[in-house]
This record gives C-alpha cells, structure tokens and sequence, in this order.
C-alpha cells in the first residue's frame, strides 16, 4: 500500500488530475452498464450499434461537463471530505437529471425506447456516486486516515487546534505524545510532513500518518490548505529553519492561509504529564543564515551563579541578554536603562519564576555616580554595556546625544566596572565603527578604542584618578585596584530591532506600503538577535581564560555574506502574502546622510584571527594609548559645549587613527579634569 500511495504522490499535479477525470468518465460508464444490469432492464436497441456508440459518447461529455462545473476537480483525493462528498453528489445527481430529461426527450420526438423508466435512473445515481466516490475514500484511508478521523472536528472539541508537524520523525513521535497526554488537550496533530527524504510516506507514528517527505514539502502543505479549512496550526521542529531550503515559502503559504505558524523548542512541566513549549515563527527566524549549535554547557558554565549588570536591558539586545542570563542560571541580573516603558516590556517577557532574581533602575549610563552607586550596591561579575544610541539618520543631527550617550557613557559605566572592581566589562559593539563614515560610527569606534585601551592595562594599576575623569579629584595619584578585563564585540544589523529595517518594513507593509529603500545595491549583514546574544557571551567565556598576547579587546561575530536590503524587502513582502511591487510598492529615496552602500565587519589594517569557536574572531588592531584618550576627551566635551560639530567629528577621527594626534582637532586648552556633559 506505501508503494502505491508513493506511485500516486510521483505523478505531477496535472496529470494527477488528468489521470482522475478520466477514471470518473470510466466509472460513468461503469454506473450506466451495473444500473442497467442491476435493474434487470432490457433495452431495445444495440448498446454497441453506431447510435448506442453516440448515445455513450453524449453520456461522457455530459459527464465531464457537469463535474468540472460542480468543483469537483478543484481539491484532490487526500481532502475527500463532506464538502468534496458533495460535490460528487451534486455532479452525480445533475447528470441523472440531464440523462432523464433527455431520455423523457427522446422519447417524446422518437420513439419509446424499451426497458428505459425512472428506476434505472434511481439506481444510476446510487451506484454512480457510490462507484465515483470509493477510490477518493480508498486512497485517503491508505494516506491519510488518521488525520482524516482528526480533522473531521466535532463542536465539542472545538477548541482543540489541529496542526500539521513539519519535522524529523524522531521528534514527531515525542510531539504526537505529548499532546495526546495533555490535559485538556490544546493541539492534535493531523499530518506529519517529514524533512528526511527517505521516509517511509504512508505510515504513521502514534497514528498519524507520514503525509509528505522533501523536496515535495511546500507542494503537500498548498494541498492542505486548499483542500480543508479546519487546519490551524503549522508546527516546524527544533532547527527546521537550517535544514529545508524552503522554510521561508512554507510560512508564506501557511501565513497566506491564515494558519498560525509556531516552532517547537521544547518540553516542560514533565511531571504534570507535559506539555509543548511553542515559539512564534518571527521575520528574523525567516531570514536565516547557516547558523551553529550554542555551546550551552559552556555559557550555562559561564554566567550560571554570577551576578550580571546589563546597561540598555530593555532594548533589543537587551532584554534578550538578560531573559538569557537568567535562563542560563545567573544568580541575579540588574537591567540600567533609561526608558520606563521598556522596563515595564521586559517585565511582561519574564516568567514569574524568574522575577525574584530580576532587578531593574531607571538611569541614564552618562549619571555617573548613580552608576557607581548600582554597581557597588549590586557588585556585579560582569557589565552588558548595551546602552546605545544607533539610528544613523537621526544621530546626524542630534550628534551630541550621540556622543554623550555612545562615548561618554561607555565611559562612564567603564570607570564604574574599573572602581568597583568588577571582573568583566563587555561593550557591544558595531559594524558601523568600521572606517566610520556617520555619527554613530565615529561614537562606536571612540567607544571601541576606551575599551581597547583600558583592556591593554587592565592588569595594571587604574588609570583611572582617585574619583574619575569626570570627578573633583585629578591629579590624585592612581590607585592599585583589581584588574577589570574589557573587551568589545562587534557584529552587524540584529533582524527584528527596534528601528531595523525589518520592523520599518513592516510597518509599511502592514500600512499597504509603499516599503521605502534607500537604494537598492544596498546589502548589510544580518544575524538574529537570539545568534547574537549567544555569541556575546560566548565571547566573554573565551575572554575570561585569556592571557598574553592571545587576548583580544574586540571580537568580532561571522555574519555570513551581506544581504541586499532590497531582497530583504520582498521577502517580507511575499511572507506577509503580497506581491512586491504589485501589491506593495517599493520606492527607492537615496541614500541618507551617514549610510553606507554596504558595510564592513572590519577594517584592512586589522587582523582577523581564527579561534577554536565557531562563528567568532578575534581582533588585532591598533589602540590609541590612554594618555591621548585622557587628552581627547576634555576637547570633546569643549567641542560639544561650543556647538562645533566639525571640531567634535575630528576630535573621534584622531581616536580612529592611533599613534597620530588628536586628528586635526583645533588647538584647545585641555584641562587636568573633563567636566561633566550637559
């Protein structure tokens, strides 16, 4: 029975359908010889004279007429349900008519035909829907007759959705188990749609049939949608995304259906006799790049037991960052952010378990003493600096929140780490500060070199003067306090940001567009925030083992190959069940001052050296030595209190270029101490 439900599922599509009519045409006539035969009848003339010939071929033709104009070669056998079953007895029961009516014709223009009456007409109509029918039932029993039985849903299990599993079988035989144990049950799964290849389609795990196999997946599931309307759900396996080429089209069309699409990750309440833990399929996990397993045991090694400071915790990158500190067994995690709103956000996102070891502030990362007032209260293992402004646009014009925020409050939370002593301070960096050619390159490349700097002497005695840079107190002599190991990540755009071009999509999208681009060879690289935040720590477990000329100031995270913006855009488009630029327009504005036709991860002077992690680099690159940051910084607070948006520019330009001068900065008095911003 595999084989034959295999031979039938091999042929394409239209000569499925084909091949189908046919066979009907021959079961019509097959109905006309058994009614005939069963009703006893006798007729008058020759069945296989030229007219009986005619009369048969008029049979077929009417035949083929009615039953393509009831719909009955609109769905395929695998949905032969009570919408289908009657289609079949409307065709069936029109073609009786039409044969009665010409028969009652015939007869009142020729002559009486013998043996001919309404009882061979009744029986015609019963066997003919009976004969037309059986093979649609057959085939579906032999494919699909578990899901069959479970999509045909009764008004008291209404609530139950039904689902289709896309997966490995290994993993469909758990899922199928567990929502049978579930108690009330939220999910029955109809179908499974296997990503092996070598399947055995026809068979079923736990009773649910195996109903497609690759590469006929995004085929089967258009089927389905087509041909039932009590499907709800579309459940992909762990991993799913990196190992079938079409996973993007397969949420368009089930999105286009009006299916929900989720994504299994897991088990949980084990002993109350399970229960599935499903994940909405978001615009990132669609576009994908090749990714790699997390090393958990390592991460979990790492940040399980400590106490984790994350500055713009409720941001993007964030609030991802601390739900996975506290998911990897941090024993407390301390979110610094400046917006309320976000804070209350995060704290929807977080399970009710793991709000006991949560603890937020609102505060902005430039108040340095409420800073050191956290940080010594809280005494952190190791400081997320998060906080950043990065609209690029924007910061064009606001570029002196730019440079308060993305330089001096690195600075800021970076002296606070060195004072209080604590262990480990990571700066999440950017693409942008590669050859910078906007605002926020230039602050995220200043921001890089702090940390680069005070990495080299993070075993040395502070740098830092007895109350800071920004304190009453300069020209105290430093103090010997525990080194803080600094270090900086960098990577590309995070799909699905606040501000990214893919929540800007769609938004416009979702208006009716049109989905603006600035032009359209623009690429950048993409990675999910999930991919990243993973990273980030990993990176920060290989910075605390280094020593010596093996320890690196700034990592940097594999992106892949860049991704024209522009296909970005008609993807989203097409997932969201349009037509880019027939239904959504697309309309290209020109490049914004401070962008980049495409970017780079780093620079042609900088060494990009291998490491024994997957997806992660280490950085060699000049640093700019303290002193001269010492020197720089009290300028650029002059510059930005003065208004001189150019003095200030080539102020962060000399800190991209070490061992020069401030970079053509204007001569300035450069006091003892900088003051404080604002």
């Amino acid at each position: 029975m595999t084989a034959y439900v295999e031979a039938v599922s091999g042929i394409t599509p239209k000569m499925r359908r084909a091949i189908i009519m046919v066979q009907d045409l021959v079961m019509v006539l097959i109905a006309v010889a058994l009614s005939l035969t069963l009703s006893q009848s006798r007729l008058s003339f020759d069945a296989f004279s030229w007219g009986g010939l005619a009369c048969w071929a008029l049979i077929v033709l009417a035949a083929h007429l009615l039953f393509r104009s009831s719909g009955l070669y609109s769905t395929v056998w695998r949905f032969a349900s009570t919408p289908d079953f009657f289609n079949i007895l409307k065709g069936c029961g029109s073609l009786t008519v039409v044969l009665y009516l010409a028969s009652i014709a015939f007869r009142a223009f020729f002559q009486p035909v013998a043996g001919l009456n309404e009882r061979q007409f009744i029986v015609f109509f019963l066997v003919s829907f009976t004969i037309i029918s059986a093979p649609r039932l057959y085939y579906r029993f032999l494919r699909d007759g578990a899901s069959w039985r479970i999509l045909r849903r009764s008004a008291g299990d209404a609530s139950t959705k039904q689902a289709l599993f896309i997966g490995r079988l290994s993993e469909a035989d758990v899922i199928v188990r567990f929502t049978r144990t579930a108690m009330p049950a939220e999910y029955a799964i109809a179908g499974i749609m296997a990503t092996e290849a070598n399947a055995p389609l026809g068979t079923q795990i736990q009773g649910v049939p195996v109903v497609a196999l690759r590469p006929r997946l995004v085929e089967v599931l258009e089927e389905y949608v087509k041909g039932t309307e009590n499907l709800d759900l579309l459940i992909f396996g762990k991993g799913v995304e990196r190992e079938i080429e079409d996973y993007a089209e397969l949420v368009r069309v089930a999105r286009h259906s009006g299916i929900a699409v989720v994504q299994f990750s897991g088990l949980s309440e084990l002993g109350q006799g399970g229960k599935l833990v499903l994940d909405a399929v978001e615009m990132e996990t669609i576009m994908r790049r090749s990714a790699v397993a997390t090393d958990i045991a390592r991460i979990g090694a790492f940040l399980g037991g400590k106490r984790v400071l994350v500055t713009g915790g409720a941001g993007s990158i964030g609030r991802v960052l601390v739900k996975r500190a506290l998911e990897l067994g941090a024993e407390a995690v301390l979110v610094a952010d400046n917006s309320e709103f976000g804070i209350f956000q995060l704290d929807q996102l977080i399970d009710e378990k793991d709000r006991d070891r949560l603890a937020s502030r609102i505060v902005d990362v430039t108040d340095r003493p409420h800073m050191m007032r956290l940080v010594s209260e809280f005494k952190p293992a190791i400081v997320f600096h998060a906080a950043a402004l990065k609209h690029v646009p924007l910061l064009e014009e606001n570029w002196e929140a730019a440079i308060e925020t993305n330089v001096f409050g690195t600075l800021a939370c970076a002296e606070v780490a060195a004072e209080c002593g604590v262990p480990q301070f990571l700066l999440i960096s950017s693409d942008k500060a590669v050859d910078p050619s906007s605002v926020l390159g230039a602050t995220k490349r200043a921001a890089e070199q702090i940390v680069s700097s005070l990495h080299e002497t993070h075993a040395a005695p502070s740098p830092f003067p007895a109350g800071g840079l920004n304190g009453h107190h300069a020209g105290v002599a430093a103090v010997r306090r525990p080194g803080t190991k600094f270090i900086a990540v960098r990577f590309g755009n995070v799909f699905g940001s606040n501000g990214s071009v893919a929540t800007i999509f769609q938004a416009q999208i979702e208006a009716g567009g049109p989905v603006t681009i600035t032009d359209r060879r623009m690429t950048r690289y993409f990675m999910t925030v999930a991919e990243a935040v993973d990273l980030v720590i990993m990176s920060a477990a290989d910075a605390e083992r280094r020593q010596g000329r093996d320890d690196y100031a700034i990592y940097m995270l594999d992106m892949g190959k860049p991704v024209p913006i522009l296909e970005v855009a008609e993807t989203m488009i097409r997932m969201a069940g349009k037509s880019p630029y027939t239904d959504i327009p697309i309309r290209f504005t020109g490049i914004r001052p401070g962008e980049k036709l495409h970017e780079a991860l780093h620079g042609e002077s900088e060494e990009v050296v291998k490491l024994d992690i997957a997806k992660i680099f280490g950085l060699r690159t000049a640093v700019v030595e303290w002193p001269r940051i010492e020197a720089a910084l009290p300028a650029l607070v002059a510059a930005i209190r003065d208004q001189d948006k150019a003095a200030a520019l080539a102020i962060l330009a000399g800190l991209d270029r070490a061992g020069e001068g401030i970079g053509g900065a204007p001569e300035r008095a450069v006091p003892k101490a900088a003051g404080q911003i604002g």
